[in-house]
Parts: structure tokens; C-alpha cells; sequence
């Protein structure tokens, strides 16, 4: 992940960019363990809604046909074509997803700190707003809308990180499908690795949410919505957090201004005059003093 153009310790100053140079292990390890088990913990506490759930995915499928997206079998068409194919979306959906982020955070943590940090808080803000939603807007995923027409796919190519019944699945929360973190948390891994790197190379990380969003899609876990809002959080969670970038462009140009008070006035761009000393004008008013 490192790049070419760039040094790969090379990283922002605690003084251009506001943040500590690398916060503390323990305390990382505590607080993003703490974030992840209230998370887990809200999962289940929404869990049971199974009418309302259910009555959710039907309004959420009915809205997608009105706004003409594209059914969600036509993704998953392409994976049926052959065994293996299916095979390695499953297990992309159950595998990758939450290593890829730790990898993430840890290569973040150890070679842009600035950046982990501020990745760190992305993902706290997004994860809470997808909890949020979890708690109000409970939703079936399409694998178990019959009127989707979908297969299961998980259940039957295998694997699949779900109970056979989503009553007793004690592991997840089978009616957490808005908004899909999967994609979201995708979507940050790839921004943030381009943010954080400077090869030319770097916009290939986009591939891995582009692939996400055919895997949960082609599976049926998750419907074209559940992609669409998890974007719109992202998008509203990067415009609260300022990013290191923009941190530094906002300290440097708070640095380049004259203070306040000083009476100095700014001196016009191009003028092609420079500033006379104060002593040289005083010199100068003596001799025109002298002379008369």
C-alpha cells in the first residue's frame, strides 16, 4: 500500500494537521472494541421486529421498481451461471468485510496516523448512524422477500454467516439490512486509502466496493437502497469530519494571516513597491527639515 511518490512514513505533522502524532494503543484497542460490542449490542436489541420488518422490505422493493432502478435478480443472474462463481461472492460477503477494514485501520494506525484517526472517526459516525436506522426502519433483506423472487444464496452454496432462521440466529441480526455497511464501510477502506496514498495506482481501491456492492446485491443481502443511503451517511460523515488535507489547508491559512490588532496593513498583491522602515521615513522628514 505504500507509494512510490511518497515516502511511506512520510506523514503530516502533529502540527500541520491538529492531531496527535499516534494515539495511544490501549487506548485505540478499548475504544474501538467498546464501539464494536454497542454496536453488537444495538444490533440485537433491534432485533425481533418481524412484521414490521417485513412490511419495510415490501415499500422499499415497491419504491425501487417506481424509481426504475434495476431489479436486484439481474445482478444475481450473472453469479448463477455457475457454481463457483456463487460460491465466491458467499464467501466474499462473509469473509472479507470486517477483515478488510481491521487491516485498514491497522495499516493507518502504524503508517498515517493522522489518517487513522480521522478514519477512525468516519467509520464511529457511520456505524452509529446505521445503528440508528437499524433501531427505527428494521428491514428484511430481499433473500427473504418473497415477492423478490431471489435465492438464498448463502443458504444454499454456502457459506453463509446466517442461522437457517432468523428467529434463532443468535450470531446476527438478520433485520439490520439499512443501511448496508458492507458497502459503506467498502466505500470508506477505498477513500481513505486514496486520501492517504499518492500512487497513481491508488484509485484501483475502488474496485473493492464496487466489487461489495455486486456481492451483496448478487446475494440477495441487501438491496440497491440499502447501497444508496449507506452512501448518503458516508457523504454527510465526510463533510462533518474534516479530513488531514483540509485540516492543514485551514491552519496554514490561519498562520499566513496577520494578527489582529498588529496595525500593519496588508500590502497589495503586485503593488511592485516594498515597505519602507519606519526609521527611513523618519530620516527622511529630517533632512527635508534641515534643508529649510
Amino acid at each position: 500500500m505504500a507509494s512510490r511518490t511518497e515516502p511511506p512514513d512520510s506523514e503530516p505533522s502533529g502540527s500541520a494537521t491538529g492531531v496527535s502524532v499516534r494515539p495511544p494503543l490501549l487506548r485505540e484497542l478499548l475504544l474501538v472494541a467498546g464501539l464494536f460490542l454497542l454496536y453488537k449490542a444495538g444490533r440485537q436489541v433491534a432485533d425481533g421486529h418481524v412484521a414490521e420488518a417485513f412490511r419495510n422490505a415490501h415499500r422499499v422493493w415497491d419504491l425501487e421498481r417506481d424509481v426504475r432502478l434495476p431489479g436486484e435478480g439481474a445482478v444475481q443472474s450473472l453469479l448463477l451461471h455457475g457454481e463457483t462463481a456463487v460460491h465466491l461472492a458467499n464467501t466474499y460477503y462473509a469473509v472479507v468485510h470486517f477483515p478488510a477494514t481491521v487491516a485498514f485501520l491497522v495499516w493507518l494506525y502504524l503508517r498515517r496516523p493522522a489518517h487513522y484517526v480521522w478514519s477512525r472517526r468516519i467509520l464511529a459516525l457511520l456505524t452509529g448512524a446505521a445503528l440508528a436506522l437499524h433501531l427505527t426502519f428494521p428491514l428484511a433483506p430481499p433473500r427473504l422477500l418473497g415477492a423478490a423472487h431471489l435465492v438464498d444464496t448463502g443458504r444454499i452454496y454456502g457459506p453463509t454467516v446466517y442461522g437457517p432462521r432468523p428467529s434463532s440466529d443468535t450470531m446476527a441480526n438478520q433485520f439490520a439490512a439499512m443501511p448496508s455497511l458492507h458497502f459503506g464501510w467498502a466505500l470508506m477502506v477505498a477513500l481513505g486509502l486514496i486520501a492517504a496514498t499518492r500512487t497513481r495506482w491508488r484509485w484501483l481501491w475502488l474496485l473493492h466496493p464496487a466489487v461489495t456492492l455486486l456481492v451483496i446485491v448478487g446475494t440477495a443481502n441487501h438491496f440497491w437502497l440499502d447501497a444508496l443511503v449507506a452512501t448518503a451517511l458516508l457523504g454527510i460523515a465526510l463533510a462533518v469530519v474534516p479530513s488531514p488535507a483540509r485540516r492543514a489547508r485551514t491552519r496554514a491559512k490561519a498562520g499566513s494571516a496577520p494578527p489582529t490588532g498588529s496595525g500593519v496593513p496588508p500590502v497589495p498583491a503586485g503593488s511592485g513597491s516594498s515597505p519602507v522602515p519606519a526609521g527611513a521615513v523618519g530620516r527622511r522628514h529630517g533632512l527635508v527639515g534641515a534643508r529649510r
